[in-house]
């Protein structure tokens, strides 16, 4: 058996707790702001197959979910994920790196419904790799 050293944890981020006033708010209350720009202007559908690399935590910067650090990016139906996450990523292009600040209403609430499930507001990083 061989094991591959995990990659370092990703940084929590100066401003996990709010989204800063420079952050773009849409109407829904969905915040986010441009990490690292992408290429073209093809942006995915709401009914779009993505891949992503992404990293996600509450507000107190504990860090329950990343890719980085499963060491590959992963693929879905962005109309099968949460909310906050179809309306997001819909505004990114190939390449681009956005954080998100997605309100509970958006996420998976206020209140954990199992132990271990993120709640309230979350951030996300996410990096758009493709679109099918």
């Amino acid at each position: 058996l061989s094991f591959k050293e995990p990659p370092p944890p990703p940084q929590v981020p100066d401003d996990v707790a709010a989204a800063p006033a420079e952050a773009t708010v849409s109407e829904s209350g969905l915040a986010y702001r441009v990490l690292q720009s992408g290429e073209g202007d093809k942006r995915p559908a709401a009914s779009a197959n993505v891949t992503v690399h992404y990293t996600g935590w509450m507000t107190n910067g504990e860090m329950f979910d990343s890719s980085v650090m499963r060491g590959e990016p992963t693929s879905f139906p962005l109309n099968r994920v949460i909310p906050g996450w179809t309306e997001g990523v819909q505004t990114m292009v190939i390449g681009e790196k956005k954080r998100f600040w997605i309100p509970a209403d958006l996420a998976y609430g206020d209140k954990p419904t199992r132990p271990g499930m993120p709640y309230g507001t979350l951030v996300f990083d996410v990096e758009l790799i493709s679109i099918r």
